[in-house]
């Protein structure tokens, strides 16, 4: 189903807001332990994972239905996450690991965005 682009920006908002909340969740509970948790037993990061987690699954599992209902399609509801996902990840390991950025990880996301527009090329 083909979108008229302001249509696509009306619908495609309330999904792309909360898979950008639900990578914070996700990104917190996959790597949170990094810094300050390493002597903390493993079982115990997993559970505290799995609990931070929930509120992902929260998130991630309407915003999914919503942009399938809105005429988005499978390929292109994950590859927006994983775009999603990397710019909350190079947030993340800037601003909590104090890792910086270079040129790859430019790279890296300039080709992700290039697969997210081949898959939308068209569909506006």
């Amino acid at each position: 189903m083909a979108l008229a682009p302001a249509r696509w920006h009306h619908r495609g908002m309330p999904t792309i807001a909360l898979l950008l909340a639900s990578n914070v969740f996700m990104t917190l509970a996959w790597y949170w332990h990094l810094k300050g948790g390493m002597a903390k037993p493993l079982l115990l990061v997993i559970m505290m994972s799995w609990g931070i987690a929930f509120f992902e699954y929260c998130l991630a599992v309407p915003a999914n239905r919503m942009g399938y209902a809105s005429g988005w399609s499978a390929g292109q509801l994950k590859i927006v996450q994983e775009a999603i996902a990397l710019t909350v990840f190079g947030a993340f390991m800037v601003l909590y690991l104090g890792e910086p950025l270079g040129w790859r990880h430019l790279g890296a996301f300039v080709c992700l965005m290039g697969a997210v527009a081949f898959l939308f090329a068209g569909r506006s």
